[in-house]
């Protein structure tokens, strides 16, 4: 729907403008949390959950180990393949507080922050025993996700629906990943009474 949105400038434009003219205040806060969306970043972030989850699982002799950490890479190499025509597709213009130019839908640096946050907290999720600690990491990883949204809103870089796009586009995938065999977390026993 967003992405009919754009293509034929429909009413969800007008309000996104406005949305943006309200939220944009270029500061360098702003531009930093944006930078925690770029490649040089995230990705790395991403490899050593990735390397991490693969190495603990097959020492703890998990059947499938290697298959969420695979398909965490998997769905990162599908972000440029799926986002750059996209935005040649939409061939949106940018803010008025960014150069102009089109290729502004969905966020590129929004697609990588979810897939890559969002992949390392599904991968590490299964590790930690303590539901605190799995709650630490879903939190972590939210807040950041979070962070570079605004930050490139905020700042000017992307409108508040190239964001919402890639939350969408993204969030899709994560929810696959979620649902792969071999990436269920500790199980809870059941007390089931004397025996």
């Amino acid at each position: 729907m967003l992405t009919w949105q754009v293509r034929v400038d429909g009413p969800l434009i007008g309000a996104d403008e406005r949305l943006s003219r309200a939220l944009v205040r270029p500061d360098r806060f702003s531009e930093r949390l944006s930078d925690l969306g770029n490649i040089p970043v995230a990705v790395p972030v991403l490899v050593l959950a990735l390397v991490w989850a693969a190495w603990r699982g097959r020492a703890a002799g998990r059947p499938r180990w290697w298959l969420p950490p695979v398909a965490g890479a998997v769905l990162m190499a599908l972000v440029p393949a799926l986002v750059v025509p996209l935005k040649l597709w939409t061939d949106r213009p940018g803010t008025p507080a960014v150069a102009p130019g089109t290729g502004y839908f969905p966020s590129g640096h929004t697609a990588t922050a979810v897939v890559a946050y969002g992949a390392a907290v599904l991968v590490l999720l299964p590790l930690p025993r303590s539901a605190a600690a799995r709650r630490w990491l879903v939190a972590a990883g939210t807040v950041l996700v979070l962070a570079v949204s605004y930050g490139l809103v905020r700042r000017g870089y992307h409108w508040p629906l190239d964001v919402v796009a890639s939350w969408c586009l993204f969030g899709a995938g994560l929810c696959g990943l979620r649902l792969l065999p071999g990436h269920r977390g500790p199980r809870r026993r059941r007390d089931r009474g004397p025996r």
